[in-house]
């Protein structure tokens, strides 16, 4: 069984109530997320053996996000523990014309405040195959872009997969600070994954002829995306989310996948999504990216994976992907009625 290893912070997840906006909220649904781990539980749910790497409080409450994480058959054997706090988020889900919002409230928490040399990647990496990780996670500051930067090396040298979802935050650092410190990562990312709007906030590096808001894209311009990004820093294959926005409960979903060995671009088939709750669903085209990739699926296979798996994830509540490889397998052939299963 492949060993896939993630790292990054865990938090609790707010939001009110089905679709009440924070004002109107009298309760709070309380769930627990995190880019990183949101993609390890994706990966044991189709049968990896995923471990997922953080620091998280040593009280109830971090135990709590331990636990939640134990539930879907995450090993968290290799988390730390200690500092002050948990990070929170809160989430408002949209609708229609209102768009989702996001609060943060996550300084001074455990994992941000870690040091890089409480992390032993020589430790972690022991008997490994692929290592992931995102932008998010040195845009939290303190020593992370040390602890990255230590990693990605030490995953390089134990001959270890490197993926990263550039998931660029605009509440967490400016673009300026996120291109300086993911210019010195990215040279060390076999996989690089990105949505349509992250290679030009981070990298100034943008599909032409698209207009994201509009749902207009152009193929071309998103392999000219991955073609740019691949001769800049040497990542082997560049995978790209494609959204069309047509409102905030309704959009359109597609995914490309670049192999900078062949020069060669494919690209999923398109769905139309309702939208359940859309936090989440670069988390889950990531899981379902690497899951396709370590079990050998050719390209063409892995992006409709990826995208089937991401689709339906769109259709369920809070971040986790509660989804069986089989039941993206049968989205991906075509099975999309959403007709009940007796």
């Amino acid at each position: 069984m492949k060993r896939i290893i993630t790292f990054g912070e865990i938090m609790m997840r707010l939001n009110p109530e089905g679709y009440l906006r924070f004002v109107q909220a009298d309760r709070f649904e309380a769930s627990y997320a995190g880019g990183e781990a949101n993609v390890a539980v994706s990966l044991a749910n189709y049968g990896m053996d995923a471990a997922f790497v953080s620091k998280v409080p040593a009280h109830e409450i971090g135990q709590c996000a331990v636990n939640e994480l134990r539930r879907y058959g995450v090993d968290t054997s290799l988390m730390l523990r200690g500092g002050a706090r948990l990070g929170i988020y809160f989430c408002e889900k949209g609708a229609s014309q209102r768009p989702s919002k996001v609060i943060y409230d996550r300084a001074g928490s455990s994992i941000a405040t870690a040091e890089a040399s409480e992390f032993d990647w020589d430790k972690i990496f022991a008997g490994a195959d692929w290592f992931h990780w995102t932008g998010i996670t040195p845009a939290l500051g303190g020593q992370l872009p040390e602890a990255c930067l230590a990693a990605c090396k030490a995953a390089r040298e134990k001959g270890l997969t490197v993926s990263c979802d550039l998931n660029y935050r605009k509440k967490l650092w400016t673009r300026q600070e996120a291109g300086e410190c993911m210019a010195r990562l990215l040279p060390y990312v076999d996989v690089c994954i990105a949505n349509e709007e992250d290679a030009k906030d981070v990298f100034g590096i943008e599909a032409k002829n698209t207009d994201i808001d509009s749902g207009k894209l152009d193929r071309e311009g998103y392999i000219s995306v991955a073609q740019q990004l691949a001769a800049r820093f040497g990542c082997k294959k560049v995978a790209i989310t494609l959204r069309g926005s047509l409102s905030a409960s309704d959009n359109d979903w597609a995914g490309m996948l670049y192999d900078a060995a062949t020069d060669k671009a494919v690209f999923s088939k398109t769905y139309r999504m309702h939208i359940v709750d859309r936090v989440g669903g670069g988390d889950s085209f990531g899981g379902g990216l690497i899951y396709s990739l370590l079990a050998g699926k050719d390209d063409q296979q892995a992006i409709d994976f990826a995208v089937a798996a991401s689709c339906l994830k769109h259709a369920v509540e809070h971040d986790f992907n509660h989804m069986s490889a089989a039941e993206v397998e049968a989205l991906a052939a075509g099975n999309g009625s959403g007709r009940v299963q007796r």
